[in-house]
């Protein structure tokens, strides 16, 4: 056997040669999915309060209509359903021990609903499934190893040795948390390909009405079932590889004193947790102004103009939150357009909701635009992506749609 110096240097020499990408991460293509069952938020409180058999609670269901009224949303989709719900009797009562039971039906439904995503993905970005190289998979719908990475693998016909990271209940911030660690792998291994994907399951922390228990009752009615996926890779190939978004910068911050302010665990009736939810658009927005300056001040540019310089991928979690980014921004309507589109479609997802909104904005720049004359705003290739989550932590990127027009954003004095 040959000693390393003789093959050219040490080990830590050549390891240190093997060859990065040229160019930034780029989202290559993009998918979602959702369960069947679709239920518009107009008799969500009616279909709430029969599914759970507490139609006598006609107080608790005035509360679920009021936070209906004013959740942002029209619909959502379900993986559960009466069946499923009528054979489980013990997920109504958040008294009764349940976990095993929600884990056994995720640990399938999961991996199938994160497949049919994939498989979208996978079909737009044309390139066989043995092409990918590294799959993330971020969810807070189980607790299971081998986990859902592992199931993926079969399920997609991925290589055996295609590297896996599997991040669990990270909240709302999981999604911008995997494409965050996509970058990462994409820039620094030549030719790698990443695999990204968001799946959840609200069967997790379903349960019936109960007296001063309005968390539960929130989760009811803001939460929604879907699954996104993302292939994300450096250097694209022409022509069959075309940049939808590039990912320019990625950074994560905690906001100070925040700890208990929203945070999530699993408890022996499922997923648990609690937040200051009349208090988070004020803690979250308050503070996300210094990320973006920070993020665009390491490439040398000054504080833009939000409305005119940027298009903003932002998960919507509550109607409250987009309401303060309006107001502290001075957003004109049409900036959070996509978040607010996403809300009122799938309600919050959880970490899959910031990947819809990015599949959103894809399709709103898409559209065909009026004549220059015409149009109220401009359409600009820079964007932030933002995602807020337990902790409280706030996930910052920085986009470019490649085009034509590369002219530099403006910039405030």
């Amino acid at each position: 056997m040959q000693e390393p110096c003789a093959m050219g240097g040490s080990a830590a020499d050549i390891c240190r040669r093997v060859p990065r990408s040229d160019g930034l991460a780029a989202v290559l293509a993009m998918g979602t999915a959702n369960p069947e069952t679709c239920i518009s938020q107009d008799v969500y409180p009616d279909y709430y309060f029969r599914l759970t058999k507490s139609e006598h609670h006609k107080e608790l269901k005035d509360k679920v209509k009021r936070l209906c009224a004013r959740s942002g949303t029209n619909r959502r989709f379900f993986y559960h359903d009466e069946a499923l719900v009528s054979a489980h009797p013990e997920f109504l009562d958040r008294a009764s021990p349940s976990l095993d039971a929600r884990l056994d039906i995720v640990k399938t439904a999961v991996p199938e609903l994160a497949a049919s995503a994939c498989r979208k993905a996978i079909a737009e970005w044309g390139r066989p499934a043995t092409d990918i190289t590294h799959l993330v998979v971020t969810t807070n719908s189980g607790a299971h190893i081998p986990g859902v990475d592992f199931r993926l693998v079969h399920l997609l016909g991925l290589r055996p040795s295609v590297r896996r990271s599997m991040l669990y209940l990270n909240g709302c911030f999981a999604g911008a948390a995997a494409l965050r660690l996509a970058k990462d792998l994409a820039e620094n291994n030549r030719g790698a390909r990443v695999l990204v994907v968001c799946a959840e399951l609200t069967l997790m922390f379903f349960a019936g009405p109960q007296d001063g228990h309005l968390q539960t009752l929130a989760n009811q009615v803001f939460f929604g079932d879907g699954a996104a996926a993302v292939v994300v890779g450096a250097d694209p190939v022409p022509p069959a590889e075309l940049p939808i978004f590039e990912i320019v910068s990625a950074a994560q911050t905690i906001i100070p004193d925040t700890e208990d302010a929203l945070f999530m665990h699993l408890t022996k009736a499922g997923l648990g947790g609690s937040g200051a939810r009349s208090q988070l658009p004020v803690i979250i927005v308050d503070n996300v102004e210094r990320s973006l300056v920070d993020a665009f001040s390491k490439l040398g540019i000054d504080r833009p103009k939000w409305n005119d310089d940027l298009f903003w991928v932002v998960h919507p979690g509550i109607v409250g939150i987009m309401d303060r980014m309006d107001q502290v921004f001075e957003l004109q309507p049409e900036k959070l357009a996509a978040s607010r589109h996403v809300l009122s479609d799938y309600g919050n997802m959880f970490g899959a909701t910031v990947l819809f909104v990015l599949d959103e904005m894809r399709r709103q720049r898409a559209a065909p635009r009026r004549p220059p004359q015409e149009e109220e705003l401009q359409l600009n290739d820079w964007g932030v992506l933002m995602a807020f989550g337990p902790g409280v932590t706030v996930e910052t990127m920085l986009l470019r749609a490649p085009s034509n027009n590369t002219t530099p954003m403006s910039q405030e004095n």
